[in-house]
């Protein structure tokens, strides 16, 4: 596999110096980070979110505060769709077999769906609760719900904080950063009901604030759903652009045509390539396929290409061709 660094050896030599000891050995513009850093984070954020489920609910309890304990349900659902997103991401990196030839990484696209439904699931719950409450607002004791609600923050803060690093580069890590994220305004949003519910007596806010809660969870989750459910429907991923990569495999020396290009997601991280090549001149060598395998993952961020190289002797039809080629 020699070739893989050809590359790269201009990167090395100012590298040198000053290396940043980032373990990935080459080019700062490589569209993956370690795996083992979300893997960490997966495992103190499932922590310290399960512990603080426990302590919250058993608070909520005792202020008689359904805000709090909403709260720790959310964030249960929280530690739910982490375990979801840590299992696909430990899936991921399954070895192939006689019937899953890619392994299991798929299930991290599924993962990511079923995240977005649990996360609708837990909103539409929470709603339910809060417009329950209108009626007939109980008493809450504010400061419990606000002391409770603001380590709520510092754990939620903390624990998207972690997932910072991964989030551009796989769905479910952005599904578990967008969940934080939210739990951190959420758990924010009940310190600042209980303060006022504790100086005015407004009850009702406490229910007012969880609809407001609600939405912006729902509105987060819905483009994570979409996004989802497009990777489920093989679409090329968000991040590549397809004609792009057209244009650039048809400027290919001795290439004539390119068709039947497919590129979709094989798991939340990884995105595969198939096309044919109509090369009149032939077949041009191994080494010029390589190039074009590795400058596909070096600028496209695509892992896993297959190219059928034709000499443009027959007209080679496809199936797809009447939708839109």
């Amino acid at each position: 596999m020699s070739q893989h660094h050809h590359h790269h050896d201009h990167d090395h030599d100012h590298d040198h110096g000053h290396h940043h000891g980032h373990g990935h050995g080459h080019g700062h513009h490589h569209h993956h980070p370690a795996p083992g850093d979300n893997m960490r984070a997966f495992a103190i954020s499932v922590a310290l979110n399960a512990l603080f489920v426990v302590i919250e609910f058993v608070y909520g309890f005792i202020a008689n505060s359904t805000a709090l304990m909403a709260d720790a349900g959310h964030n249960l659902s929280d530690v739910l769709g982490l375990l979801l997103a840590w299992g696909a991401a430990l899936l991921a990196k399954s070895k192939p077999d006689g019937r899953y030839t890619y392994g299991l990484r798929s299930s991290s696209i599924l993962a990511a769906l079923a995240n977005a439904l649990l996360l609708m699931v837990a909103c539409g719950a929470i709603a339910w609760e809060a417009v329950l409450r209108f009626a007939h607002p109980p008493a809450v004791a504010g400061l419990t719900v606000s002391v409770v609600a603001g380590i709520g923050v510092l754990v939620n803060g903390f624990s998207a904080w972690l997932f910072m690093a991964g989030r551009k580069d796989d769905l479910n890590v952005r599904g578990a950063y967008l969940h934080m994220a939210a739990d951190a305004a959420i758990s924010l949003a009940v310190v600042v009901s209980g303060l006022v519910v504790m100086w005015t007596g407004w009850t009702w806010l406490d229910p007012a604030a969880s609809l407001v809660i609600v939405l912006v969870i729902v509105v987060g989750t819905w483009a994570l759903l979409r996004e989802s459910t497009q990777l489920v429907l093989a679409a090329v991923p968000a991040n590549i652009d397809a004609d792009k990569v057209q244009r650039f495999l048809e400027q290919r020396p001795g290439v004539l045509e390119v068709h039947d290009l497919h590129i979709w997601a094989m798991s939340t991280t990884e995105a595969a390539l198939t096309a044919h090549v109509v090369m009149p001149g032939g077949y041009p060598g191994d080494a010029a396929i390589d190039e074009i395998v590795e400058l596909l993952r070096h600028d496209f961020g695509i892992d896993h290409t297959t190219l059928q190289v034709e000499e443009g002797t027959t007209d080679h039809g496809c199936a797809l061709h009447g939708a839109g080629h």
